[in-house]
């Protein structure tokens, strides 16, 4: 970590940047949040560790309108972010300085817990420069180990690869997480009788609190101004309503998505109530790829995307799959 803030301290002293976008520690030593550092000082803060799983590159949406340009450290998942906000004039490549930084997989609180492990203190194992293999936890019950590898997010596992699309220099390594195919989870609910997948879904989405956690940090919603803030419509009154029919806001939203959804599984991350969100994205991302052929978003950027455009041979609503 240390490698970054001297980097980061030597791209602000000489004026390349105006500013640093990292991540900081938070109320818990095992949940930094994004912060912006705008002197040396303030970075005796930063840190980056397995616990650093925030996506940044939504919070350059703003950067970019800042006088000056943006040092921001993007993960290789969080790159694919930045290249799609770019592809859509969202951000500003001229007001960023990226440094694609490596990435072991990063780290779920939630899961650790789940391994019947309270009372957390401390934890070790986590930091850029460890093995990244056995975390060793202390807790007001006495110490405990567990595999790194048992407890990281759920994306991490279908990792789509440690290789940064966009960048301006990279530092630290990164190491092969992806043990399940992208689309397992998917291919495990399309075998479900429809009865099941209602009841699947039902079931989940009923634990929606309406936080809007979700697409607060999706960087694929950014739109100015979201229509279910408007009260024109009435739609914020009926996104606070606790019925089924209303938490099919999820599946709208990952419509209005579809096509451009990096499936960096922010949405997953940041929810309090533990919903899989991403397996919505991720279905839609999986259809799209049998239908119009495989397409990453963000991948490239003077890529043509999927559903931008129409063509006689586009497949039929009604059209039996291949």
């Amino acid at each position: 970590m240390q490698e970054l803030v001297t980097r980061a301290k030597e791209l602000l002293k000489d004026g390349t940047v105006t500013r640093v976008l990292g991540w900081k520690n938070g109320d818990l030593s095992y949940n930094p949040e994004p912060a912006f550092f705008e002197t040396e000082e303030a970075l005796s803060d930063f840190v980056y560790n397995g616990f650093c799983g925030a996506n940044l590159s939504k919070y350059m949406i703003e950067a970019s309108k800042k006088e000056g340009k943006t040092l921001v450290f993007l993960k290789p998942c969080d790159s694919y972010s930045f290249n799609q906000l770019l592809k859509e004039h969202r951000v500003d490549r001229e007001k960023a300085y990226i440094i694609g930084v490596g990435c072991k997989g990063k780290l779920d609180i939630e899961a650790i817990k789940k391994q019947g492990i309270k009372g957390i203190e401390t934890i070790k194992g986590a930091e850029m420069t460890d093995a990244c293999d056995t975390l060793e936890i202390s807790t007001i019950y006495g110490d405990k180990t567990v595999s790194y590898d048992d407890v990281m997010l759920s994306r991490c596992y279908s990792c789509k690869g440690k290789e940064h699309v966009i960048f301006d220099e990279q530092m630290l390594e990164s190491r092969d997480t992806a043990t399940k195919g992208r689309f397992d989870e998917v291919e495990a609910i399309e075998k479900m009788s429809p009865e099941e997948k209602f009841e699947f879904f039902r079931k989940e989405l009923s634990k929606c609190i309406r936080c809007n956690a979700c697409r607060n940090v999706c960087p694929a919603c950014s739109c100015r101004k979201c229509v279910f803030d408007s009260n024109k419509f009435d739609s914020a009154q009926k996104a606070n309503v606790d019925t089924f029919q209303e938490n099919m806001f999820h599946i709208i939203r990952a419509f209005h998505v579809a096509g451009r959804c990096t499936d960096c599984g922010e949405c997953s991350r940041v929810c309090p109530q533990g919903i899989p969100l991403h397996l919505f994205n991720r279905k839609f991302i999986k259809d799209i790829n049998e239908f119009y052929g495989d397409y990453v978003a963000g991948e490239d950027i003077d890529a043509e995307a999927p559903l931008t455009h129409f063509e006689f041979t586009d497949r039929e609503p009604n059209e039996e799959r291949g």
